[in-house]
C-alpha cells in the first residue's frame, strides 16, 4: 500500500485514534457487479492529482477471538475532486480460521471472478506507529493459517473527508459473537435440550418461583406483621372505644337529659319566673320534643305486620332491602348530624340574641327543629326496618341470617377496600364502623324484645349464638376492611393511635390543636327504636288491677329503669374518663403513639 503525507485526516477507532487515513483500498468486484461489463471494470476517468506514494505495511488486527489475526486488508476508495472535497468507500470484512489448503483453494476459484486493483493508500502516520505496524506485519506474514478479506459496505462509511464523521468500528471484544449468543440466556440453542434435561436444570436454577417473585425487604416483612397483628389490635381497639363512647351518649340522652330538663322545669315552678333558656336549656329541651315526637309516631307502626311482609320474601331479597336500608342508615347519619349541629347553633343564636333580632331568632330555630324532627323520625323509621330484618334473618331456618351476613358483609369489603382512602377519610370510616357497631347492639336488642314478648320454648340459647354469630362477622369484617385499606394506602398502625388519642380527647372535651374530625353521632333515632321496642315489653309485664294500682307499677318499673341506666352511665362516663386520661398521659410520655401491645 501506498502512504502520501498531507491532507485531510480520516479516524478509525481501529488504529487505536493516532493513525488517520486517506486512502483507495482494493475492492474485490464479482462478474455481476453493475460496475463490471463483459468480466472487466469499468473506470470512471476522472482528473486526479498526482501523489508520492510511500509504502506502509498495516498489520492485521485482531477481530475475533476464534480467528486469531487478520491477515491481509483490502480496501477500495473511489476519490472524486471538486472542491477539494473526497469520497470514500471502504470495506472491511474479518474471515475465520481455515486450513491453509482450504485457503489456496479459495485463492484459486476467487481469482477469475474478481480483479485486484490496488489504489493508493495516503496515510498521516507517526513513525512510531509505523515501527508497530511493520513490526505487526512481520509477525502476520509467518504466520499463514489466518486469512482477512474485507468487504463492508455502509452508507454510515460513506461520508465526505472534509469534515464527515465516519462510525466506530467495533472492538475485538463486541465482534466476538459466537461468545456473546453463547452467554445469552435467551439462546436458542436452550430450547433444544432434551426435557430430562431442561427438568434438572430448573430444580438446580433455584427458587422456584423466581419468575414471578422477588426478594423482600425488612419494610415488607414489617408491613406483613402490621397488617395480621399491629393493626388489627389497633383498629379493634378503637372501634371498641368508639362504641362505649355513642353507648355512653346514648345513656346520656336517657339519663341526663330528662334529668337536666326536669331541673330546668322546677327551677321556673319554684321561683315562679320566666328567664331566657340558655344554649343547653334549648338543646335539651330540642332533644326531648324530637325523642317524644319519634315515639309516638313509631307507636302508630304494626311491627307485626312489617315483620310478616319482610318474612314472605326470599333470601335474595333479603339481601336487597337490608343494603338498601343500610345505604339510607348512612345518609341519614350523616345528614342528621349535620342538622342537629345547625339547631344546637340556632338555640346558641337564640339564648344570645338582642331583642331586636328575637323574632328572626325564634323562627329560624323552629324552623331548624322541625327539619331535626322529620330526618329523626325518618331515620327512627330505617333502623326499626333494619332491626325487622335482622329479626327475620335469626328467626327463620333456612341459614338465611349466614347468607345475609357473609354476602352484606363481603359487599362492604369489595366496596371499601379497593378504594382509595386519604388519612381523614380513613378516619370518618373508622368512627361510622363505631356507630355502626352501636347499631348492631341495638338491633339484637329489639331481637330479645321480640323474642320476649313472642317466642316459645327454648329461645334463649338460640338467640345467644345467633347474636355472637352476628357480633363476631361484624368484628372480622372490619377488622380485614381495615387491615387492607391501610395496606393498600400505605397508613401505618400508629396512624390508628392516633385516631385513638383523639377520641380520648374528645371524651375529656380537649380541642384539638389542628381541628382533627370528631365522632359525631346522634343517639336520637336509636332511642327512639329501644324505647318503642321495650314498651310492649314492660306493658305486657304488668300486674293487672285498677288504674292507680297500674300507674304506681308503671313509675315503679320506670324509676328501677332510670336507676340502672344512671348507674350504667356512672360506669361507662368514668370508665372512659379514666381510660382517656391514661391513654393521654401515655400518649405525652412516648411521643410517638407506640405500644407494647
Amino acid at each position: 500500500m501506498a502512504l502520501k503525507s498531507g491532507g485531510r485526516k480520516l479516524s478509525f477507532d481501529i488504529l487505536n485514534g493516532d493513525v488517520f487515513i486517506e486512502d483507495e483500498f482494493v475492492l474485490y468486484r464479482s462478474l455481476s457487479d453493475p460496475m463490471c461489463e463483459n468480466g472487466e471494470t469499468r473506470k470512471k476517468h476522472k482528473k486526479k492529482k498526482k501523489k508520492k506514494k510511500k509504502n506502509v505495511n498495516l498489520t492485521a488486527i485482531d477481530e475475533d477471538p476464534i480467528a486469531d489475526k487478520i491477515v491481509d486488508d483490502h480496501r477500495h476508495n473511489e476519490f472524486e475532486s471538486d472542491d477539494q472535497s473526497y469520497k470514500v468507500e471502504t470495506s472491511l470484512r474479518t474471515v475465520h480460521q481455515i486450513p491453509e489448503q482450504e485457503f489456496q483453494n479459495f485463492n484459486q476459484d476467487l481469482q477469475p471472478l474478481v480483479e485486484l486493483r490496488q489504489r493508493t493508500v495516503k496515510l498521516n502516520v507517526p513513525s512510531n506507529h509505523l515501527d508497530e505496524f511493520s513490526a505487526k506485519e512481520e509477525n502476520d506474514n509467518n504466520n499463514n493459517n489466518i486469512v482477512g478479506i474485507g468487504l463492508i459496505s455502509s452508507s454510515a462509511q460513506k461520508s465526505q473527508l472534509n469534515g464527515g464523521v465516519v462510525s466506530k468500528l467495533g472492538t475485538a471484544e463486541s465482534l466476538d459473537w459466537k461468545r456473546l449468543i453463547a452467554e445469552d440466556p435467551t439462546y436458542l440453542a436452550s430450547l433444544e435440550k432434551s426435557p430430562v434435561n431442561f427438568f434438572i436444570g430448573e430444580m438446580r436454577s433455584g427458587n422456584t418461583l423466581r419468575s414471578t417473585t422477588i426478594l423482600g425487604n425488612d419494610k415488607e416483612r414489617e408491613r406483613v406483621y402490621d397488617t395480621i397483628f399491629r393493626l388489627p389490635w389497633r383498629c379493634e381497639l378503637l372501634i371498641n372505644v368508639g362504641f362505649f363512647v355513642c353507648f355512653d351518649s346514648f345513656l346520656s340522652l336517657l339519663t341526663i337529659m330528662p334529668a337536666r330538663v326536669l331541673m330546668t322545669f322546677w327551677t321556673s315552678l319554684r321561683t315562679r319566673q320566666f328567664q331566657r333558656p340558655s344554649a343547653a336549656d334549648l338543646s335539651d329541651w330540642s332533644c326531648l320534643m324530637v325523642l317524644i315526637s319519634g315515639v309516638a309516631l313509631l307507636q302508630q307502626i304494626d311491627i307485626s305486620l312489617i315483620y310478616h311482609m319482610i318474612r314472605g320474601q326470599g333470601t335474595i331479597k333479603l339481601y336487597v332491602v337490608y343494603n338498601v336500608l343500610e345505604i339510607f342508615d348512612k345518609l341519614c347519619q350523616n345528614f342528621g348530624g349535620d342538622i342537629f349541629q345547625t339547631l344546637f347553633r340556632s338555640a346558641q343564636g337564640l339564648a344570645t340574641s338582642s331583642s331586636e333580632d328575637m323574632s328572626f331568632c325564634i323562627w329560624r330555630f323552629v324552623s331548624d327543629l322541625a327539619l331535626a324532627a322529620v330526618s329523626s323520625i325518618v331515620h327512627s323509621f330505617v333502623l326499626l326496618a333494619q332491626a325487622i330484618t335482622l329479626s327475620t334473618c335469626i328467626v327463620a331456618h333456612n341459614n338465611a341470617l349466614l347468607a345475609l351476613l357473609v354476602s352484606n358483609n363481603f359487599g362492604e369489603i369489595k366496596s371499601n377496600v379497593f378504594k382509595r382512602f386519604s388519612k381523614e377519610n380513613i378516619h370518618s370510616l373508622v368512627y361510622y364502623d363505631s356507630v355502626e357497631r352501636f347499631h348492631i347492639s341495638s338491633f339484637l336488642l329489639f331481637v330479645l324484645a321480640q323474642n320476649i314478648l313472642e317466642a316459645e320454648g327454648a329461645w334463649f340459647g338460640n338467640f345467644v349464638f345467633n347474636a355472637l354469630l352476628v357480633y363476631v362477622c361484624e368484628m372480622v369484617i372490619d377488622i380485614t376492611k381495615h387491615s387492607f385499606v391501610a395496606k393498600f394506602n400505605e397508613i401505618k398502625p400508629i396512624t390508628y393511635s392516633e385516631f385513638l388519642e383523639d377520641l380520648c380527647k374528645q371524651t375529656l372535651d380537649i380541642q384539638p390543636e389542628d381541628g382533627r374530625k370528631k365522632l359525631t353521632f346522634i343517639p336520637l333515632a336509636p332511642a327512639c327504636v329501644v324505647i318503642r321496642v321495650l314498651a310492649p315489653v314492660y306493658a305486657a309485664h304488668l300486674p293487672y288491677g285498677p288504674l292507680p294500682w297500674r300507674l304506681f307499677w308503671i313509675l315503679l318499673l320506670l324509676a328501677m329503669t332510670y336507676v340502672m341506666l344512671a348507674s350504667l352511665k356512672v360506669m361507662v362516663g368514668m370508665g372512659l374518663q379514666k381510660y382517656a386520661t391514661w391513654y393521654i398521659n401515655r400518649c405525652r410520655k412516648r411521643k410517638h403513639h407506640l405500644h407494647s401491645d
